[in-house]
């Protein structure tokens, strides 16, 4: 990260701008449960984040980032429907299978993570503010 140490809002920072990836690629997740296309290359597939870890040396505060977006979950579910205007010529699609229960877990957990580090700011804030208001 260089000679210069990480403040304590550049660490908060960082994690809230992990977890707000996190939140969209739930968001898309949700977004898309339920939905049907006509093989499985072309189904929705989940998307996940994948966080990396960095330890600042100079401030001793370890980091989080986003180091890529990733395909996670099951397979597309096959299911027959021949009426449907997007079924193959065997009448099948296929539907993303994205599990909503554990995609509203995971956005419950990115927003209560996202809100700790804002209430870290804050504090953080304070306390500065009140050590300067010790020298007046």
């Amino acid at each position: 990260m260089g000679d210069q140490p990480l403040s304590i809002f550049q660490v908060s920072g960082r994690a809230m701008s992990a977890q707000l990836v996190r939140m969209n690629t739930t968001a898309s997740n949700l977004a898309n449960v339920g939905t049907v296309a006509s093989s499985p290359e072309a189904a929705y597939r989940t998307i996940k984040p994948v966080f990396r870890t960095s330890f600042d040396e100079a401030s001793g505060m370890s980091t989080v980032d986003v180091e890529q977006v990733v395909t996670a979950g099951g397979a597309p579910t096959k299911r027959y429907d021949p009426g449907n205007p997007l079924a193959d010529k065997d009448g099948n699609i296929w539907e993303s299978a994205v599990d909503e229960s554990r995609e509203l877990v995971d956005m419950l957990e990115s927003a209560r993570t996202y809100q700790n580090n804002v209430e870290v700011m804050q504090t953080a804030k304070s306390l500065i503010v009140d050590t300067l208001k010790l020298g007046r």
